[in-house]
């Protein structure tokens, strides 16, 4: 049985009166990659900022239920959300790299960490980058700007940011949404290399791209949760008629 790295229980979530998020009960699997899916506010994004606490100062919304991310409740009294955010990177759909130089943008959480070697900060910039499958691209530019890299690599820069903190738990919205489809796809690849080392969640472009890389799925409607399973069975073999009316195209 794969052990779950981040686990959702009862959770409902409100923007004043309207329930963005119905008692949703969710465990991720560790060093998987898990697709958020269904059509625009069923709550998927939500759900995933929600794991990272990016809504917390939101005014006018509530939450109940729980969040776990290996045995910490990310909203019990106490937690550093600092240290949570170092444990659980965010890459978002629109690439937004930092000002200054490729290395300085994937360098910048380390040395924010405290990290001083330069031993060791040249051995998290390689292997982040060598993760984000950019390295080979950029390894004799290093210290070029971010901004110059073309739509495709500043995502992947974004990635290896993210991978530079050695996060536990990657979230991806819509990573690709802006990208032709061959970075597309270096994109892709890097991500089920990457589901070695990280868990991953995913809300993806397209159902089809959820198909492609999806070890497991969960299909979100009018905020609730429909159905969750492993990849191969929510995307061809759905129990739930409205899984299989989104999947197939009918509605949505």
């Amino acid at each position: 049985m794969v052990k779950a790295q981040v686990r959702i229980q009862e959770v409902t979530y409100r923007y004043g009166s309207r329930v963005v998020l119905r008692n949703v009960t969710l465990d991720i699997p560790a060093n998987q990659i898990t697709v958020f899916f269904g059509p625009a506010s069923s709550g998927k994004t939500t759900l995933l900022r929600l794991i990272n606490r990016l809504n917390d100062d939101i005014s006018g919304t509530s939450l109940s239920g729980h969040i776990y991310v290996g045995d910490q409740d990310i909203y019990a009294p106490g937690v550093d959300v600092p240290s949570l955010r170092r444990r659980v990177g965010m890459v978002f759909a629109l690439p937004l790299p930092l000002p200054g130089t490729i290395r300085e943008n994937v360098l910048y959480g380390p040395k924010l960490a405290g990290i001083r070697s330069r031993a060791r900060l040249e051995e998290i910039l390689y292997k982040s980058l060598s993760q984000a499958a950019l390295w080979d691209e950029v390894k004799d530019r290093l210290d070029d700007r971010a901004s110059a890299l073309s739509g495709g690599q500043q995502q992947r820069l974004c990635i290896a940011r993210s991978l530079a903190l050695e996060p536990e738990v990657l979230l991806l919205d819509e990573p690709t949404s802006g990208l032709d489809p061959i970075s597309t796809a270096k994109v892709e690849q890097s991500l089920l290399a990457l589901k070695e080392h990280y868990t991953i969640i995913i809300v993806p472009h397209s159902v089809q791209q959820g198909a492609r890389i999806a070890d497991y799925a969960a299909f979100f409607l009018m905020g609730e949760l429909v159905e969750h399973g492993p990849g191969v069975q929510v995307f061809q073999n759905a129990r739930d008629r409205r899984t299989e009316d989104y999947v197939t195209g009918r509605f949505g």
